[in-house]
């Protein structure tokens, strides 16, 4: 039996200081911000700031901060403006903030299965999911690993339909050598705590598309055109604005987020190689033409070879105070109760009333990819404050686990 080891093999945690890189240029920032007594971005310097130096840092045209991820991907949706049962191909594995604000605009979520290593969707999963009724495709970047994204757009372009990028777990991860988040119309971005930089609670949104970036502008301003000659609320919308405050944070580790990024590179390849030979498990498979950001470091686990698969190595792992997350989530997203039993508005179940049968069907042999994937999917912590003694920590313990699940 694994023995827990004492307290200094603790990880870095993105969810207290130990994993976070603030410092005391946030605390300038802050400073500033309060001082000046504006702490609305619709007037301040920071937020606006943020958004172009963001913009410049992926290689976009427009950038615009908002209240969270989840609000991106609502922002995103808002601006391609789907009728009423129109549908939205996205991915099986996924979180919810990225579902419901599909239904919140009133279309149907169409779920594509996924690539059972990578857990991301390709051409072929959603080429398969199209029809006269699509009016756009989401694409996540899973765990900062880019998905196909040339026969993704390629599939996409041919049918005339835009793609939205979920980059919320893939900051600065790159597909043949341009940034995720700005190869398709919009890219969605997340500054949750968890996230590679962050600002407790916060998201972005981007896109090279003027007219798009106008629709996202006015849907994070409640539709009201700001500075326009006669500004008017032009259609309906919300207020996913940030404040001064949150602005001043994002744009002080902004400037950090090159570093982190490549920090958490550097160690999945060295862990890559600190784990090649350990049977059972593989490591993440990035294309070559692809550099992951590494939001978390996920590992195949083969059942056939390690007793009691994903779920048995993480209990075991646990005990080395190394909280891992088996099959990521417990179950795909089609099948938890808001999707699966349609509850939406009231007893309306809305928009789902307008969905073709096929579009809802869930039948778990429509999705083999994402079984397959979860059922073999390990979750591993991961931050750039890592050090050489915790990657040796989590490979000895992973070796020892290993060695009793397969004794």
């Amino acid at each position: 039996m694994i023995q827990p080891l004492p307290e200094i093999f603790a990880l870095p945690s993105d969810q207290d200081a130990t994993g976070r890189t603030f410092d005391q240029v946030e605390l300038d920032y802050l400073r500033q911000a309060l001082d000046s007594g504006v702490l609305t971005s619709t007037k301040g310097y920071f937020t606006k700031t943020f958004e172009k130096e963001f913009a410049e840092l992926l290689g976009a045209k427009h950038a615009r901060a908002c209240a969270s991820g989840s609000a991106a991907i609502h922002i995103a949706v808002a601006a391609i403006d789907p009728e009423p049962g129109d549908e939205i191909i996205t991915t099986s594995i996924t979180d919810m903030g990225a579902l419901t604000p599909i239904i919140y605009q009133g279309a149907i979520p169409v779920f594509a299965d996924v690539d059972p290593i990578t857990l991301n969707v390709t051409g072929a999963t959603i080429a398969a999911k199209i029809s006269p009724k699509t009016k756009a495709i989401i694409v996540t970047h899973l765990f900062g690993n880019p998905a196909p994204m040339d026969e993704i757009m390629d599939v996409a372009n041919r049918a005339g339909i835009p793609v939205i990028e979920d980059t919320a777990q893939a900051m600065l991860a790159t597909y043949n050598g341009r940034t995720v988040g700005t190869i398709g119309a919009i890219g969605c971005f997340s500054l949750q705590q968890g996230k590679h930089i962050t600002t407790g609670e916060g998201g972005v949104v981007v896109t090279n598309d003027p007219a798009l970036d106008r629709k996202m502008y006015l849907y994070i301003n409640k539709g009201w055109g700001y500075g326009d000659p006669k500004p008017d609320h032009y259609f309906l919308a919300l207020n996913y604005r940030v404040s001064e405050l949150q602005g001043a944070v994002a744009l002080a580790q902004l400037q950090k987020l090159p570093s982190v990024v490549r920090r958490r590179q550097n160690l999945a390849a060295q862990f890559d190689a600190m784990i090649a030979d350990i049977p059972g498990i593989s490591a993440p498979k990035v294309a070559a033409n692809s550099e992951c950001a590494y939001w978390k470091y996920t590992l195949h686990v083969d059942s056939d070879v390690i007793k009691g698969g994903p779920v048995a190595l993480g209990k075991m792992l646990g005990l080395s105070k190394i909280m891992t997350a088996p099959r990521y989530i417990v179950k795909p997203a089609f099948a938890c109760e808001v999707i699966r039993d349609h509850k939406t508005f009231g007893k309306s179940q809305w928009p789902f009333t307008l969905a073709r049968p096929e579009a809802v069907d869930y039948s778990l042999e429509k999705f083999p990819g994402t079984v397959e994937g979860l059922e073999h999917c390990l979750v591993l912590p991961w931050n750039d404050r890592y050090d050489e003694g915790h990657l040796l920590h989590i490979e000895r313990s992973l070796r020892a686990a290993v060695k009793e699940l397969t004794a």
